[in-house]
């Protein structure tokens, strides 16, 4: 792991049932807060900290998280903005998607 990878690192905060962003100081710069209910995830809430806007944060975090929902088998339900909007413009997730956008 090099270059832009190792500046934001993504992990599953089941217990906080969360995705996290951290940076190499492990400092939090952004985060998604999702329920799972069942074999369906709702991603209710995307936010990046203000000082690390601008840097594809949150693109990041939606990408690792719906990967993960796919590996998983689950169905998503963009609940926030953000997420309508990514799966939107990033149509290679549209199977996972539970109803129409």
């Amino acid at each position: 792991m090099a270059g832009m990878e190792n500046e934001i690192a993504i992990a599953d905060a089941k217990d906080a049932s969360r995705y996290e962003a951290r940076d190499a100081d492990g400092n939090l710069m952004g985060f998604v807060d999702y329920k799972l209910h069942d074999s369906v995830i709702s991603f209710l809430h995307a936010e990046t900290l203000p000082e690390y806007r601008g840097r594809g944060v949150a693109g990041k975090i939606a990408t690792r998280s719906l990967d993960d929902a796919r590996d998983a088998g689950l169905r998503v339900r963009p609940a926030c903005p953000y997420y309508q909007d990514f799966l939107k413009e990033h149509t290679e997730y549209a199977d996972l998607v539970d109803a129409p956008l």
